[in-house]
């Protein structure tokens, strides 16, 4: 859990989302640094996530929801839908858009463990941990056997590890959050994963500059009821915005 807690402790982070601009990025220990897209994220899901969720099966688990884009748009058709983010402010944020989310890691207990139809990694998401397998591992705990994984990769043949931590600017970081570990995959680098664990790649496209694929877990057997609208998070319900952070009651 140190990552999640240094993750949000990332003063920058939530200031950005709270504001819905950046700049900011994650920034390596070498000084390298990754442009995150606030804007964008802060923004109504654009025609690239529709078409991303078009392709999303029963109720939906979006892990790394961030503000709530994507909760909010499958919550106005009517699905089932489920954000976890690690951010106070990205767990405010969706609940104000109407969305239901709770603040948690996806390496904790969660809601429907082993029902969940679909899993959402988007916005580079998969490299939540550093640990690419260790990630898909849970993520199959998560989904009901035979669900869908869609996961948003980078461009070409990257499998990097490493340390960064948030910052709001060029120069020396402000952030506050200990650097904590991450991961970059390309396609290629995940379907490599992804087949050395037993997922089942059915699709891979890219729009606008953005790449994704979508994977199958295994069948496996299973006494897991299988999902039934509510009955995915009616367990550890969800609080509207008050003066402290909306998380699962307990």
């Amino acid at each position: 859990m140190g990552a999640s807690v240094a993750w949000a402790a990332a003063d920058p982070y939530a200031a950005a989302l709270r504001t819905g601009r950046g700049p900011l990025f994650l920034r390596r220990a070498d000084g390298w640094l990754l442009p995150l897209e606030v804007e964008r994220w802060c923004a109504d899901a654009d025609t690239v996530d529709r078409a991303v969720l078009d392709r999303c099966e029963g109720a939906v688990l979006d892990v790394g929801c961030g503000p709530g884009r994507l909760v909010a748009e499958l919550a106005a058709r009517g699905r089932t839908v489920l954000g976890i983010d690690v951010s106070a402010a990205a767990v405010d944020h969706t609940v104000g858009l109407g969305g239901q989310a709770l603040r948690r890691s996806v390496f904790e207990p969660l809601p429907g463990e082993g029902r969940w139809d679909t899993v959402l990694l988007m916005d580079g998401n998969i490299g939540i941990g550093g640990e690419p397998a260790a990630l898909l591992e849970r993520v199959a705990a998560l989904l009901r056997p035979g669900g869908l994984l869609i996961a948003e990769t980078v461009p070409g043949r990257v499998d990097e590890r490493a340390r960064v931590q948030v910052v709001d600017s060029t120069g020396a970081p402000r952030a506050t959050g200990a650097p904590f570990p991450w991961a970059r995959l390309g396609t290629p680098a995940l379907l490599r994963y992804a087949r050395r664990a037993g997922w089942r790649p059915v699709a891979q496209w890219s729009a606008d500059g953005r790449y994704f694929v979508a994977l199958r877990s295994r069948h496996r057997s299973s006494s897991a009821e299988p999902p039934k609208s509510t009955a995915l998070i009616s367990s550890q319900r969800v609080r509207k915005p008050s003066g402290e952070s909306p998380v699962a009651s307990r």
